[in-house]
């Protein structure tokens, strides 16, 4: 059933879990989703305010916030967890991982269907921020720390802020192929220095021609302080 299901599903993603029972009883992942099953069939049955307070006390136990909204498909796997959030709209296909830190938010106060959609087998690393109402097609990969604000293709990995693909996967062969090079800040940073210095010197260059023409063939002569007059 759910639970043999869950514990199973963590075994074969998590090489540090040792035994069923003590992903049982240390796994806040599990227990956020267990306190989710049941807050959702509150919800089910009209009882709003019990859903949410329910809601409430996992977050407060797991450091995990999940809407009883949300539609959660079979086999997530919640990695440590802290601070990841789940908005009332939020769908998440089967087996899909989400790492700690990770939000599926929203962009405003509008209503409707305003989080994020998640295919089948998505990863989400940590710290990642998905917003609005976007689409992770199966598959896909969100690199820690991006923020995706539009859509992503299925087996495409994306990073960076704003979010953009960088590879693919062919979901046949496992061939992973660049779409382009990832970004180097350091390298970015260093480019812009040196094209800083060649416009200086450029400008230092300048300076001295134009110096060396009104100079050509006459003597400077100090007239007061910092003024010079060529005297022939």
């Amino acid at each position: 059933m759910w639970l043999s299901e869950q514990i199973r599903t963590i075994r074969e993603r998590d090489p540090a879990a040792r035994s069923s029972f003590e992903i049982l009883v240390t796994y806040p992942g599990l227990h956020a989703l267990a306190i989710y099953r049941v807050a959702s069939a509150l919800r089910r049955r009209r009882l709003f305010l019990c859903a949410r307070v329910l809601s409430h006390l996992g977050r407060f136990l797991t450091g995990i916030e999940i809407h009883p909204a949300a539609t959660i498909g079979r086999r997530l796997f919640i990695d440590h967890g802290m601070g990841v959030v789940i908005g009332e709209t939020a769908t998440i296909g089967d087996d899909c991982t989400l790492y700690q830190g990770v939000t599926l938010g929203g962009t405003g106060k509008q209503r409707g269907k305003r989080h994020p959609t998640l295919g089948d087998g998505v990863i989400v690393g940590v710290g990642a921020k998905i917003l609005g109402a976007v689409t992770i097609g199966n598959g896909a990969k969100i690199g820690g720390g991006a923020v995706v604000l539009r859509d992503v293709p299925p087996y495409t990995t994306a990073v960076g802020v704003p979010a953009r693909a960088v590879a693919w996967t062919d979901p046949c062969s496992g061939e992973t192929r660049p779409l382009e090079s990832l970004p180097d800040p350091q390298r970015d940073a260093l480019m812009a220095l040196i094209q800083r210095v060649e416009e200086l010197e450029g400008q230092v260059r300048q300076m001295h021609a134009e110096r060396a023409t009104v100079s050509n063939g006459r003597e400077p002569l100090l007239v007061g302080a910092g003024r010079e007059e060529p005297r022939r």
